[in-house]
């Protein structure tokens, strides 16, 4: 791609997008008044696209276009504009499946690879209040909801043989995405890699350690391999606390242009790995240690929250009459089936548990060795402070992965995260 400039595609600036929109009857007439009157700012901080507020006298809307580059990167890592219609396809899809928990689509344009959602006011980013110490009461129910709903219902247990490839299918080509995945979050950590960081020199010993521990680097890649061998459901792909906005009463996944089929385990992991790293930052970030004390237990406590209310809905989902072909329900007639599928529902789960407990694991790992790290950890302004509370994370991380047996059920997982909490390292430098 030359400059701004290829086929119909180019990029928006703020005078080009503001004469775009004057030009959507729609848009124009949701937000009011003269175009030149309207306020646009470009709010994007995060590592791929350009995300715009555009403010008129009616109202308000979200923008977002894909760039032709990693925007963390730049035009030395060239990306598929394919991914925005990854993106419109997978929220259509989730607002089906879980209405009211994505952003409304307004607008999609293809060959601009370019999106209008509902402005989400005054929604702000899950990760920017968990580092301010604030609490979410309607997170669990809603990020259950959400993610019971979608994995579920794309799932065999739910979609017969041919709806679910066709599902595949509509996917399959959003492997660039699919790709960064692969590299960023199951390799790279685990070895020399030019874009690799993490906070040294005190991290620096344990960034040896990964590289040179062959039974974390079997874990990992039995998970690679899961990740791109096993397509349970259609999953979001990117699920953290910088993908969900939030008020106390409101929750809104957002950004799903990693979507794919791939197992189950990577988005629950995601969601979890995301609030045990908040959980190990938070000492590192000043504020009254009682004040800090409580919010880390509200922290493990929706940890274990978030998978215990996932598992009840999903077999829920299950219990309700599924007629998907995975278990048909033919099978298992009568009093003596309907005992042996329940208790196969309950070592599905113990499965998908064991696959979520790794997954979490490789989230953390990343975010602390890879490319793009967490706020969580990065705005601990001390370096060693912050290398105590990531040592602590991976620690964990590290047996969650390459121990997973050890870890049955979620309160191992928190009761494992509470003992490291207070842990000194022996750091680098």
């Amino acid at each position: 791609m030359t400059g701004d400039w290829a086929g119909d595609y180019r990029i928006l600036h703020e005078a080009d997008l503001r004469d775009y929109l004057a030009g959507v009857s729609e848009l124009k007439a949701l937000l009011g008044d003269e175009p030149s009157s309207w306020e646009i700012t470009e709010v994007g901080d995060g590592n791929l696209n350009l995300v715009f507020i555009v403010k008129g006298a009616r109202g308000g809307i979200a923008v977002k276009q894909a760039l032709p580059y990693v925007r963390l990167v730049g035009e030395s890592w060239p990306l598929p504009l394919s991914r925005a219609h990854y993106e419109y396809l997978a929220l259509s899809r989730q607002a089906e499946l879980a209405p009211g928990l994505v952003p409304a689509l307004l607008h999609h344009n293809e060959a601009l690879a370019l999106t209008v959602m509902e402005l989400l006011e005054p929604h702000i980013i899950m990760r920017k209040g968990l580092v301010a110490a604030t609490r979410y009461p309607r997170f669990v129910d809603d990020i259950t909801t959400f993610m019971a709903q979608t994995l579920f219902f794309t799932s065999d247990l739910a979609l017969s043989a041919a709806e679910k490839k066709q599902g595949i299918a509509a996917f399959a080509g959003n492997h660039a995405l699919c790709k960064i995945t692969e590299d960023l979050i199951f390799t790279d950590p685990y070895r020399i890699a030019e874009q690799n960081r993490w906070t040294s020199p005190y991290l620096d010993g344990l960034a040896a350690e990964l590289r040179e521990d062959m039974d974390l680097h079997i874990a990992i890649s039995r998970l690679k391999l899961k990740f791109m061998a096993s397509p349970e459901a259609l999953l979001h792909g990117d699920l953290h606390t910088g993908s969900i906005m939030v008020t106390e009463n409101e929750t809104r996944v957002i950004d799903p242009e990693f979507a794919f089929y791939g197992p189950m385990g990577f988005d629950v992991g995601a969601v979890l790995a995301n609030l045990l790293m908040a959980y190990f930052a938070s000492s590192g970030h000043e504020r009254a240690p009682g004040d800090r004390r409580a919010f880390e237990t509200w922290l493990l406590e929706t940890v274990e929250q978030v998978w215990n209310e996932f598992a009840r809905k999903f077999l829920d989902l299950w219990r309700a009459g599924a007629e998907g072909d995975g278990y048909p329900v033919s099978l298992f007639a009568g009093e003596k089936g309907a005992a042996r599928l329940e208790a196969e529902r309950q070592a599905y789960m113990r499965r998908l548990f064991a696959d979520t407990v790794g997954f979490a694991a490789a989230k953390i790992i990343r975010r602390i060795f890879g490319l793009a790290h967490n706020i969580d950890f990065e705005l601990i302004e001390d370096p060693q402070a912050r290398a105590t509370c990531e040592a602590r994370a991976v620690r964990l991380a590290r047996a969650m992965m390459v121990e997973t047996a050890a870890f049955p059920t979620i309160a191992d997982v928190t009761g494992a995260a509470r003992k490291l909490r207070d842990w000194m390292p022996e750091l680098s430098g």
